[in-house]
């Protein structure tokens, strides 16, 4: 199939692509390694595409005083391969590796898998499991916003009408374990795991990331017995939610051992 038809702006500045997303149907292009297959299986129809790729200040890393601020344009290749990040979110530059295939990875960005909100990708649950702050702009300013808060459910988001994320910015220190279980590399997780100090991030696993706790191991897993993962073409929920406890387990062990 052929997307539909639609008009194509590339703004000079952010204040440029704000007035743009003020237009009836617009939506922003960032790497469009997600945006541009809903566009060809007419799962999505916008009036205008806003391409924000190039714009300056949403492309740089910038390790701060206990936080990493990664740019929205920043792509998953570099996140992969960026050594501040290897060294101080090393569960962000693991969940990296695990995304599609190196096309794609070289081309996807932060900024579009976060605000896209996918429940079977990494980085939403990376984000909060790390209690990422996500940075928001907008013809009114700019906002911070906890992960916690914003995701809202399927493929929503706290973003409103005429904003922009532009960042990330991602506490450091602490331990963390990433897993996923996948049929190939490179396939959306059958369910997966991001796992900072007692924060256990399951994606795939609902309508967004969902957040497991406990003070023991045993009371973390009873927390996991309540959620209704959704089933697929080859897992059912009761399969998913038994896969979940495994990776449980497993991280639960990973961050318990001595440093």
């Amino acid at each position: 199939m052929k997307a539909p038809a639609f008009a194509y702006a590339k703004p000079k500045s952010l204040a440029e692509a704000f007035g743009l997303l003020q237009t009836p149907g617009a939506k922003v292009l960032a790497g469009g390694q997600s945006l541009i297959p809903s566009l060809n299986m007419r799962l999505s129809a916008p009036d205008l595409l806003v391409d924000i790729t190039g714009l300056p200040g949403l492309s740089e890393i910038v390790p701060g005083r206990g936080t990493v601020r990664i740019g929205a344009l920043v792509t998953h290749a570099r996140i992969e391969k960026n050594s501040d990040v290897r060294k101080h979110l090393p569960m962000l530059a693991e969940a990296a590796t695990h995304i599609a295939h190196a096309a794609i990875r070289n081309r996807g960005t932060l900024g579009g898998s976060l605000a896209l909100a996918d429940p079977a990708a990494e980085y939403p649950a990376c984000a909060v499991a790390l209690q990422a702050t996500l940075v928001i702009s907008g013809a009114k300013g700019e906002r911070r916003v906890k992960a916690d808060d914003f995701f809202k459910g399927l493929f929503e988001t706290d973003l409103q009408a005429g904003e922009i994320l532009v960042a990330a910015e991602f506490p450091t220190g602490g331990r963390s374990v990433f897993l996923e279980l996948t049929r190939r590399h490179g396939d959306y997780a059958i369910i997966g795991l991001a796992a900072h100090e007692s924060r256990f991030v399951f994606f795939g696993a609902g309508p967004k990331p969902v957040l497991v706790t406990g003070k023991s191991l045993a009371e973390a897993k009873a927390a996991l017995s309540r959620i209704e993962p959704p089933a697929d073409l080859y897992n059912s929920s009761k399969t998913k939610r038994h896969l979940a406890g495994v990776l449980l387990e497993r991280a639960w062990n990973t961050l318990s051992k001595p440093h």
